[in-house]
């Protein structure tokens, strides 16, 4: 455990010295809640619970992009250590994989969690009420989901020798399961066959709900919220958690094509 930690700690003190990194996973997320918020307002007026306005139901989405953001951009440390050669040393060092693994994502987790927690207690500033119960809740979720992302950012690095790949396959593959877990609209009975599957299917989409619900405890008739109950949230999204530290820790366990270059 404490190799785990010194881990997790220089991770955090990396963060902290690079401050443009900051700001990236912070303010941009904010900008694209006021800027999609306000033009899609009307549109999606009727379709929100309670009759909320666009910009709090997109709220919970924007908490999501943060961590999402956040947790995937703390593990390009993966490759830029390899690179620099700090992670050969770790590995041929007497720690086990698990420890290495679980030092970086617990990094990456607290960071993730850190940012959205901020941006999650401005939330009253713009309207978006909540109580004390929905936002312990709401905290809860959240690391939960910020440690699966931080793991699945992992195994996506690990393989990864170039960051330009890195940012590649995270255009491609995660900024849509960002897209598809209902942070911009609410899956509804109503939409193309196909895509309400592949929302259903994402396993962001029970944490994005897990959010959402938590918030709306409360504030809202569960009723009215059309959404998976708390259970099947918080099942899916520590099952996902727990896959995606299973699956880092038997990437890292073996040779990947980066360890050559």
């Amino acid at each position: 455990m404490p190799p785990a930690l010194s881990l997790c700690h220089r991770e955090l003190v990396r963060f902290l010295r690079q401050r443009h990194r900051i700001i990236g996973a912070l303010a941009t997320p904010i900008v694209f809640w006021l800027l999609i918020g306000a033009g899609m307002n009307r549109s999606f007026k009727s379709d929100v619970p309670g009759g909320e306005n666009y910009l709090h139901y997109f709220f919970p989405g924007t908490v999501l992009m943060i961590l999402l953001f956040t947790a995937i951009f703390s593990t390009i440390s993966v490759i830029e250590d390899r690179r620099e050669g700090f992670l050969q040393g770790v590995l041929v060092a007497p720690v086990s994989r698990m420890a290495i693994v679980l030092g970086k994502v617990l990094g990456g987790t607290a960071l993730a969690f850190g940012q959205g927690l901020v941006f999650l207690l401005l939330g009253p500033l713009a309207g978006v009420k909540f109580t004390a119960a929905g936002l312990l809740a709401a905290m809860g979720m959240m690391l939960v989901v910020s440690f699966a992302l931080t793991a699945l950012g992992f195994c996506i690095a690990w393989r990864m020798s170039s960051t330009q790949g890195f940012h590649a396959i995270m255009n491609l593959f995660l900024m849509p399961m960002w897209f598809l877990s209902g942070a911009l609209f609410p899956p509804r009975g109503d939409m193309f066959a196909p895509l309400l599957w592949v929302m259903r299917l994402n396993p962001l989409t029970y944490g994005l709900a897990g959010i959402r619900r938590a918030l709306y405890l409360g504030v809202y008739n569960p009723a009215e919220l059309s959404l998976p109950s708390w259970s099947l949230c918080v099942g899916v999204s520590i099952a996902f958690a727990a896959m995606m530290l299973w699956a880092s820790t038997a990437i890292a366990s073996r040779r990947v094509a980066a360890d050559y270059q």
